[in-house]
């Protein structure tokens, strides 16, 4: 009998999960709604300008690598990434600069220099993340936490027997300033919580695995910006017999008996029925419930709707004229008071009136990126996700704060320097991505049972619906998003043949 598949969303999570699927012998449909692949992960061109959209630092590159070995395929003919020098480069209101360098020793060694901590509290610090990402990696990252094989194995049995040493009673800001006493210090490395959209004075200090991952494993740059991704992922589907409907969009998922049978799909003001009895939802999984089912899961919708959404982000695509050489690839220009950044976007919702900015600049390395003698300037800060505020004067209030902080750091006027512009907000990634509120990463880790909150890659309840995605297990960013694909391929395997 002939085995089929369908995958909704031709995200990375959607992308990796038809690849695999189509290597153990599935034949694989991905719909999507857009003209092309990539979702949250995309690209645009203007002027001679090129953007990514979304995600811009690759790490974890091992998870990548694992695809390709699944694949029997050889990453290095497809994909080129190599180690950043300077993972970040940090700015400050007092005019400090950080580098954040790749190599351990050198950052340390930075890091004692402009701040009043010594070396021997970083090595403990990093000693500390280093055994929480031993503890947690093969059970919270590479497993499904809905399978019992899970729980038992020495790996388990390990993290039970260690269970303080992950840290989930304490927030990620009170453990950090128990290693270190400068404020310098704390922004950077409070600001890992921001990487799966939550608040390091909420999120429980378990995400200090992140620290770990770029600080001691490294940071990467793809050759040709991060969109070279999706696009080797696209042709690998194309080679290997994937089917891509592009401009297709999923109506709904065909429920009989609580068993999937299909999707009806709208294809040039058509709707068809599609065949399957495994559905793989790259959709947010809220969407997935409450638009895409076609029997309504009251438990399911009103658990989501209640849980705190993560944040999301306000983007400035800025074609710029002009070389700045105080700028690296990945740079941060740190707010004032960090603690009252986040009370504004957690509590009170509201763009903060001292945003921490984020630019990235692909041209620093991939020359491509724009013309001679410009830069591309992608400038985010976080925002709170989309609850019906006024986007327009959020956006000009956005605005206004950047470019003073830019203006400030810099001691230029950066108004001058802007060829065009573009930009994105909570409400238009809401309305792109169907993202829960313009969400970023699903579900915010704002207290300490949030990774057991998280949709698991199978449906308990609807046989043959899976998931995958940031917002799913194990969670957002590119890794893990690939993680989901190859959890719910293994969950396939097992409970389908």
């Amino acid at each position: 009998m002939e085995k089929k598949a369908i995958v909704i969303g031709a995200g990375i999570g959607g992308l990796a999960a038809a690849l695999r699927l189509s290597k153990i012998g599935y034949e694989v449909s991905v719909f999507e709604k857009s003209n092309n692949a990539g979702g949250k992960a995309n690209e645009f061109n203007i002027n001679g300008f090129r953007f990514d959209t979304g995600p811009s630092l690759f790490t974890m590159p091992w998870v990548l690598e694992d695809l390709f070995n699944f694949l029997n395929l050889d990453i290095s003919k497809f994909i080129k990434y190599n180690k950043l020098d300077i993972l970040c480069k940090y700015f400050y209101p007092d005019k400090t600069v950080i580098n954040a360098y790749s190599d351990k020793n050198k950052f340390i060694e930075e890091m004692t220099l402009k701040t009043v901590d010594k070396r021997e509290n970083f090595e403990k610090y990093f000693n500390y993340t280093k055994s929480i990402y031993d503890l947690t990696n093969k059970i919270f990252l590479e497993n499904s936490l809905s399978e019992t094989s899970t729980f038992l194995n020495w790996n388990a049995f390990n993290s039970l027997l260690n269970l303080h040493k992950i840290d989930t009673s304490r927030t990620m800001a009170k453990a950090n300033a128990k290693y270190f006493n400068d404020s310098k210090t704390l922004q950077i490395f409070n600001r890992y919580a921001t990487y799966n959209g939550s608040s390091p004075f909420k999120a429980p200090a378990t995400l200090n695995i992140i620290s770990h991952v770029e600080n001691e494993k490294g940071g990467f740059f793809i050759e040709g910006g991060m969109y070279k991704l999706i696009s080797a992922l696209t042709d690998l589907c194309i080679k290997s017999g994937v089917k891509l409907y592009f401009n297709s969009e999923v109506k709904n998922i065909k429920v009989l008996h609580n068993k999937i049978i299909g999707i009806n799909i709208y294809k040039e003001n058509e709707e068809i029925f599609v065949p399957s009895n495994i559905v793989v939802s790259n959709s947010d999984v809220l969407n997935t419930y409450k638009n895409l089912l076609d029997v309504k899961d009251i438990n399911k919708i009103t658990k989501y709707e209640r849980l705190e959404a993560s944040s999301s982000a306000i983007v400035f695509y800025w074609g710029i004229k002009g070389k700045f050489k105080e700028l690296n690839l990945h740079n941060i220009l740190f707010s004032e008071d960090y603690a009252k950044e986040f009370s504004e976007l957690f509590d009170l919702k509201v763009v903060p009136t001292d945003p921490t900015v984020y630019i990235y600049i692909s041209s620093k390395h991939s020359k491509q990126d724009s013309p001679e003698c410009c830069e591309n300037w992608f400038v985010m800060i976080n925002s709170p996700n989309n609850e019906g505020q006024n986007w327009q004067y959020e956006l000009k209030k956005a605005r206004q704060s950047v470019i003073y902080k830019i203006n400030k750091t810099l001691n230029i006027n950066i108004s001058d320097y802007i060829l065009f512009e573009k930009t994105l907000t909570p409400e238009n990634i809401e309305f792109l991505t169907d993202s829960y509120k313009g969400s970023l990463y699903g579900i915010a880790s704002n207290n300490k049972m949030a990774a057991f909150l998280r949709e698991q890659n199978r449906s308990k309840k609807y046989k043959g619906l899976y998931f995958v995605g940031g917002s799913v297990h194990p969670g957002g960013g590119i890794p893990l998003v690939m993680l989901s694909a190859k959890i719910a391929t293994e969950l396939i395997n097992k409970y389908e043949n």
